[in-house]
């Protein structure tokens, strides 16, 4: 039994992200106090909602639950901050807009992004998924997948989408890595995790500058690449405005394939620990979407995103005030006991497998059919040439509250 005290600590502490003790706690918050204030000195005073249900309703009442008023992930509460950094601009990005700017701005590139349009795309992904694939079986049967592999197979994607240069890939990927990761002293910018604030704005505002090229560029260069899209978009005629254009960009460079990486790694961990059931995968394609949809519920990459309440009202059993933050817990959603039977068992046949990974609601991610193929194509890729797979090593996760997975997964494999 945890004290309240306990439960506080955990669901802010990077570290209960990375060594698990989080579940601890949210499993008892899912029971005893589904909608629960959270108090510590770190952080402005929130409430966490870990039921799938409850979560599903938020998601279901933006006006109510808004993500434009205070910060919408807990690593970005800056109330600490020295004022120079505290008062730094910051670009503008879908997940901070709220109603009809949230709903113009996502039209922008939503179509880009529909199941149709992606399928374009398809060859040309497992061409990359074949590249990473090759490396692999060139590594003599051994490597460390997450970094080696499921980092730069959806990295490359992403930036070829984006229309970045192959020669940017690995800057790219430490700044991603430095936003995201920030709370982990081993990725943080500044090395030192109490610095993880200070360091994920910065790591912010240097990719702002390299993106601000990118833009001009495109604008007077357009080319057949989503940033050229996104730099000549107009919203009721108009042209939208930088700190759109940059937040755009931003969004898409890095959430485009950090959370696909941390789901892929989680996909072959499971494999690594479950011989029986590559063979099963191996002799039967029909179960892939359904170890593609588990390693995402598994992975739950986006752990949480924040909301304001725009008035007073209720959630679940709590009565939340105006002005209130709160987290949803999607990571709790996922592993929700009156949703999934065994939430805490990897089980590829699943049925109906109702996981909040993507969200839900308006701001469903805009992304989710290219993650989806592109993992299916990985292990469609994959599977046909993985003999045997196994741990090699400890395998570790991220320290981090937001976004994260697998930071290192190595493994022993044979290939044909």
């Amino acid at each position: 039994m945890l004290a309240p005290n306990e439960i506080a600590q955990t669901v802010i502490d990077p570290a209960c992200y990375q060594d698990n003790r989080i579940h601890d706690a949210l499993q008892w918050l899912r029971r005893e106090m589904p909608v629960a204030k959270i108090v510590t000195e770190q952080h402005t005073p929130f409430w966490i909602v870990t039921r799938h249900a409850d979560i599903m309703s938020a998601e279901l009442r933006p006006d109510d639950f808004c993500n434009s008023r205070m910060a919408t992930t807990l690593p970005t509460d800056f109330k600490n901050l020295p004022p120079a950094a505290a008062n730094m601009p910051m670009p503008r990005v879908l997940t901070s807009m709220d109603g009809s700017d949230h709903r113009a701005f996502r039209r922008l590139t939503q179509s880009y992004f529909a199941p149709q349009n992606i399928k374009k795309l398809e060859a040309r992904i497992r061409e990359l998924a074949r590249r990473s694939i090759d490396a692999m079986a060139d590594a003599g049967g051994e490597c460390d997948f997450m970094r080696d592999v499921a980092l730069m197979y959806p990295l490359r994607v992403i930036m070829e989408i984006l229309g970045v240069p192959e020669a940017d890939e690995a800057y790219m990927l430490k700044i991603t890595q430095e936003i995201f990761g920030g709370e982990d002293k081993d990725l943080a910018r500044s090395g030192d995790a109490e610095g993880a604030r200070t360091g994920i704005r910065d790591a912010v505002m240097e990719a702002m500058g390299y993106f601000g090229a990118m833009v001009a560029d495109r604008k007077r260069n357009p080319r057949d690449d989503l940033a050229s899209v996104i730099a000549n978009g107009e919203i009721g005629g108009e042209p939208i405005g930088i700190s759109e254009i940059l937040g755009y960009y931003l969004i898409t460079a890095t959430a485009g394939h950090d959370t696909t990486s941390n789901t892929t790694a989680t996909g072959l961990w499971a494999l690594a620990e479950r011989p029986e059931l590559l063979a099963q995968l191996k002799a039967d394609a029909s179960l892939l979407p359904g170890h593609v949809d588990e390693s995402v519920r598994w992975a739950s990459a986006v752990r949480h995103f924040m909301r304001g309440a725009t008035l007073d009202t209720e959630l679940g059993d709590a009565q939340i005030a105006k002005g209130d933050w709160m987290m949803l817990s999607y990571l709790s959603a996922n592993r929700d006991e009156r949703v999934f039977e065994n939430p805490f068992e990897y089980n590829v046949r699943r049925p109906q497998n109702k996981h909040l990974a993507f969200g839900y609601g308006p701001h469903v991610c805009i992304g989710q059919h290219l993650g989806r193929m592109e993992m299916r194509i990985f292990w469609e890729e994959l599977l046909p040439r993985l003999s045997s797979v196994e741990l090699a090593g400890e395998a570790s996760l991220t320290a981090a509250t937001f976004v994260g997975g697998p930071k290192s997964l190595p493994v022993r494999y044979t290939m044909a």
